[in-house]
């Protein structure tokens, strides 16, 4: 399940400085996907954009110390 495995992928960034630097380089939520998916978490885009209006902003600030902003930014939202 998509919301349960973005859960479990803001909790580890929230301890994961290398991953929190990670997702705030991140281009776009093309990129942020990617990188959820190296980090062994299954999270396509859609779920990404579809988690964004369940999470609180500070859950997301939380997770990489950013904000967050829709697939059509230009910034990933992880504080890029």
């Amino acid at each position: 399940m998509t919301q349960e495995q973005l859960t479990a992928f803001l909790a580890n960034a929230k301890g994961n400085t290398s991953l929190q630097e990670q997702l705030k380089a991140a281009a776009d939520v093309n990129a942020v996907a990617a990188i959820t998916k190296e980090a062994g978490f299954n999270i396509p885009v859609h779920g990404l954009n579809k988690a964004q209006s369940k999470l609180s902003e500070k859950d997301l600030e939380g997770a990489a110390g950013g904000r967050w902003e829709t697939a059509q930014s230009t910034q990933c939202g992880f504080g890029c």
